[in-house]
């Protein structure tokens, strides 16, 4: 497979060859961390998470000990690019699969940015991309619970077809229902029903650990889902209209 935030960013900017080889430098070094284990260092705000394989919830928990996972992280994800101080500890990042993790000096990954007016470009992209991202899970709150696990599942579709891990109707997924229930907000009861409700439907086959969407199209008009809020259409396409 190439590399996962190249193959991410360029969907954001041209970058040179130069700058391709300066993200694989930056991201050598990986580490693997297992299922159900945090990945960032909650004080630490020096450094930026990128996750390479596996996925990863970007989570808060609640005062009663509960969580709620308020994003999904997958290959190709740069994760706290925009933390500092205190209010950085808020929010934790954990593998819900095992994953292997690149830690990415923060001075690192700016000096890059200054250099590099591709990487500069991309990264802005990146950064709206996400805004964008955490709007439509605010928006997506308001729907029936159905409603919002299928368009979970239709952005994780588009995302993991853009960095290579994805066919046209399926995917891994080998995440627990209990963090689908973390990120939908709901029960285990609740989620179990939601579950066996879109298989009911014919909308989803969720067997060993790989997700099939019989429909994709059905799935996506089930969810109101509209991929345009990724901004993840392909430059070349978009050069060559």
């Amino acid at each position: 497979m190439s590399h996962p935030l190249i193959r991410k960013l360029e969907h954001g900017a041209d970058l040179s060859e130069i700058e391709r080889s300066a993200l694989v430098a930056l991201t050598l070094n990986r580490r693997s961390v297992p299922a159900r284990r945090d990945i960032a260092v909650y004080d630490n705000t020096g450094r930026v998470y990128l996750v390479m394989s596996g996925m990863a919830g970007r989570y808060k928990t609640l005062q009663e000990g509960g969580r709620r996972i308020v994003s999904f992280a997958v290959a190709g994800d740069l994760c706290r690019m925009h933390v500092s101080g205190p209010s950085a500890r808020d929010m934790r990042l954990g593998a819900l699969t095992p994953c292997s993790v690149v830690d990415i000096p923060r001075a690192r990954l700016t000096e890059l940015i200054e250099t590099h007016p591709g990487i500069a470009r991309a990264m802005r992209w990146l950064t709206l991309m996400e805004l964008s991202r955490a709007r439509e899970w605010l928006v997506n709150d308001s729907r029936p619970a159905d409603r919002r696990l299928a368009h979970h599942f239709c952005e994780l579709l588009v995302c993991l077809q853009v960095v290579g891990l994805a066919d046209a109707n399926s995917f891994e997924l080998a995440i627990s229902q209990t963090d689908l229930a973390d990120a939908l907000g709901i029960s285990q009861v609740h989620i179990n029903r939601v579950l066996q409700a879109l298989r009911a439907g014919d909308l989803i086959v969720w067997s060993k650990s790989v997700l099939t969407i019989p429909d994709v199209p059905r799935l996506k008009a089930f969810a109101e889902f509209d991929p345009g809020y990724l901004d993840l259409q392909d430059l070349r396409t978009v050069r060559a209209a």
